[in-house]
């Protein structure tokens, strides 16, 4: 879904934002924190699907041929027992020789992405849209890094990121998927954090241990006994800073107006008025329901051996039985055009008496209901672009 949005500011200290459905044809979901135009990963079509070149690699436009890419083309016909091929392919313009795979007894799928590049990349990502703003996937997603069922200590997480070869290691919540990325150059350290990672998504010791919840999501403190008892934790208290920003309050409460009836109008990063409302139970269900392989995509790069990689999956992913109501219960619907008129939303944001009376106000249109075309959705994005994508453009100038 694709939503396009105006922001402009002047005046008193109102978040003033404007959905206009009715004015565009086409909607867009907003990445957590700072964009409005962030399409989900299960929806963003840029050119040929890999998944509909089933019928292997007819149609395939060869690199010049060189030793690398002989090599790497090779790469394209790996097979393994535990996985069936669903497609294969080459960005000829990156020289990644591409195949994918799916886990015949788990039913997830791995993008094997084989490229001359010693900087290796792994990521695993789940679909996790919340029903309300509690902020269960972003509590989830600092919980599962707490420890595992392989690797025991409190904070592996903090251990890798001082004592690995990591060139990249992270983990991001947008509003309808979780995404955990590591990446290294040496062979070893990269295994080692994949083991790291996949052990901590499929068996954290988050799901069973409620002072995870309690120190990533919410619990109460009390300072000493004369004080009241007052609301801590890790995400509690990164999301009370980000409530506090007008910036980031205007995008929420944008994002909100223009999807009121799905995902995109709850905050997956967590409400701090709502935070407190999540219980253990509900927090370890929704791992419970999301966080299985079918409802993954898992992703390698680099110049690794791509028969190492499907074995080391291979490992964790054949606990799992295949349920095709995983990805069911993460299907995200379509937000319908609904308004006949445009509707003028107020909010309030938290400001100093020393803070000069500001407002904003964000214009939004719904812009699609169905999927796009990539033409249709090139031809948004240049238009975009030429609006107000840099200083000379149209909109800005003005």
């Amino acid at each position: 879904m694709m939503a396009w949005s105006m922001a402009m500011r002047r005046g008193p200290m109102a978040v003033t934002a404007f959905s206009m459905a009715t004015l565009g044809t086409r909607s867009a979901t907003a990445a957590r924190a700072s964009s409005s135009r962030t399409v989900p990963l299960w929806g963003r079509r840029t050119g040929p699907s890999l998944v509909e070149k089933t019928a292997g690699v007819g149609g395939i436009t060869s690199l010049q041929s060189t030793a690398i890419a002989t090599e790497l083309e090779a790469k394209l016909d790996v097979t393994h027992p535990a996985y069936e091929v669903v497609a294969k392919d080459i960005v000829t313009e990156y020289g990644a020789y591409c195949t994918l795979y799916k886990h015949k007894k788990s039913g997830a799928e791995l993008l094997s992405v084989s490229n001359d590049d010693d900087n290796k990349v792994f990521g695993i990502t789940f679909r996790t849209p919340p029903s309300d703003s509690t902020g269960v996937p972003h509590i989830l997603e600092h919980s599962v890094l707490c420890g595992s069922r392989k690797y025991k200590t409190k904070d592996p997480f903090v251990q890798l990121l001082q004592g690995s070869l990591q060139t990249f290691l992270n983990a991001f919540t947008y509003p309808d998927r979780t995404c955990y990325v590591v990446a290294s150059q040496n062979i070893k350290d990269f295994y080692n954090l994949v083991n790291v990672y996949s052990d901590a998504v499929f068996h954290p010791r988050a799901v069973s241990d409620p002072m995870v919840h309690a120190q990533e999501g919410w619990h109460l403190e009390l300072e000493d006994k004369e004080s009241p008892l007052t609301y801590k934790g890790v995400v509690y208290n990164e999301m009370k800073g980000v409530y506090s920003s007008p910036d980031s309050l205007l995008n929420r409460e944008s994002q909100r107006s223009i999807f009121p009836d799905n995902t995109y109008g709850v905050d997956s990063g967590g409400d701090p008025r709502v935070i407190p409302d999540l219980s253990f139970e509900r927090f370890a269900d929704f791992h419970a329901k999301f966080y299985h392989p079918a409802n993954a995509r898992i992703y390698f790069s680099g110049d690794d051996d791509v028969y190492k990689r499907l074995e080391l999956m291979d490992e964790y992913l054949n606990e799992f039985d295949e349920t095709p109501e995983s990805r069911v219960q993460s299907k995200i619907n379509w937000q319908s055009k609904k308004y006949e008129e445009p509707i003028n939303v107020k909010e309030p944001y938290p400001a100093g008496a020393d803070q000069p009376e500001t407002h904003m106000i964000n214009v939004n249109w719904l812009l699609n209901d169905k999927p796009l075309s990539a033409y249709e959705e090139l031809t948004l994005n240049i238009l975009d672009h030429l609006l107000t994508g840099t200083t000379q453009s149209i909109l800005r100038r003005r």
